[in-house]
């Protein structure tokens, strides 16, 4: 979970190098839908880099500089990702929770139901 509970963990951080949150709203705001841009830079940014990775090392023809710089770059998307996945992750694990208080007692619907007929059968006078 989020240092501050239901918050955003947003894909930057302060000058000083600590998290950023953006308190929960409706996910239409200017800093969502940027925080949504950026993430989704940091994803294909990414994806790119490992096609290159892929191909830098299937050359053979790289020097350790080359293989330095490689590892660095992939040490830093790997990074970035993983704070993306941090984010989304917990903005799932809050969804979950919202719709489990939604359906009562965090039942699913196939439960409620049965609750239901066993509550009925109580109420209704027994046979003599």
């Amino acid at each position: 979970m989020n240092a501050i509970d239901g918050a955003r963990l947003l894909p930057w951080t302060s000058w000083d190098g600590k998290p950023c949150y953006l308190l929960r709203g409706d996910g239409t705001g200017y800093v969502s839908r940027l925080a949504d841009r950026v993430e989704a830079e940091q994803m294909t940014s990414a994806a790119e880099l490992i096609e290159d990775a892929y191909r830098i090392l299937a050359d053979r023809t790289w020097t350790p500089g080359e293989i330095h710089l490689l590892a660095v770059e992939l040490n830093d998307r790997l990074a970035k990702v993983h704070r993306v996945s941090e984010s989304r992750g917990a903005r799932l694990l809050l969804m979950e929770e919202a719709e489990e208080e939604e359906d009562g007692n965090g039942l699913d619907s196939d439960d409620a139901d049965e609750g239901a007929e066993t509550e009925g059968a109580a109420l209704r006078p027994s046979p003599r």
